[in-house]
């Protein structure tokens, strides 16, 4: 006579079966962003209602110690050998990053998030944020060599590259028609909390 399987086994399995199917569910949802970009649409008190770029409408809730930091476009003349900046790349054609936009960090922000990763602004882009240990002119723009504690990377910068700096800011500077990014982190009601803003001056949009 074959030997019965334990009584237990049954439920086992099922529990088995239903963490399987909860883990499947979990990796089919897109991740949480982390950066919200787009328009002010309104403020009132600590939320502010944003039109993202894709078009949806997002509430962020400002945390008491909110930092807002301004964005105003510099020359690339401005990017020294020295300074501690940060640059969105892509692969060129040649292989070589090609820079989508660079921001130059003042003093205080030195060492900032330093190091490179995979970065949402566009598919296969990576953020850099690194010190210039050289700047070559070429007739496509500038090359830069950049180093940081992890290794170092060579970006091509070219003249019509995008390249800001941060000017201080406030709370007052987040009004309707302003561009923002806002580093967030998701609540469970849908809206977002956000304890940094980046915004942009004269109408700019924050190119990173």
């Amino acid at each position: 006579m074959p030997a019965r399987r334990p009584s237990l086994f049954r439920p086992l399995a099922a529990v088995a079966m239903v963490a399987a199917s909860s883990l499947y569910a979990l990796a089919q949802q897109p991740p949480s962003p982390s950066r919200v970009r787009g328009t002010i649409e309104a403020v009132d008190g600590d939320l502010v209602a944003v039109k993202s770029r894709s078009g949806e409408d997002v509430k962020l809730h400002m945390t008491a110690d909110l930092r807002v930091v301004g964005i105003t476009r510099i020359s690339l003349a401005d990017v020294k050998v020295g300074s501690f900046i940060g640059a969105t790349t892509v692969p060129g054609a040649d292989g070589m990053p090609k820079a989508l936009e660079v921001h130059v960090f003042p003093e205080d922000m030195r060492g900032t998030g330093e190091g490179s990763r995979p970065y949402d602004l566009r598919p296969n882009s990576t953020m850099t944020n690194a010190t210039v240990a050289e700047s070559v002119v070429g007739n496509d723009g500038h090359t830069l060599l950049v180093k940081y504690k992890d290794g170092e990377k060579k970006v091509l910068v070219s003249p019509d590259t995008p390249v800001v700096t941060y000017v201080p800011a406030d709370k007052s500077d987040l009004k309707a028609g302003a561009k923002v990014i806002a580093f967030v982190k998701p609540l469970s009601d849908g809206s977002f909390e956000t304890n940094r803003i980046s915004v942009g001056r004269d109408g700019l949009t924050p190119p990173m």
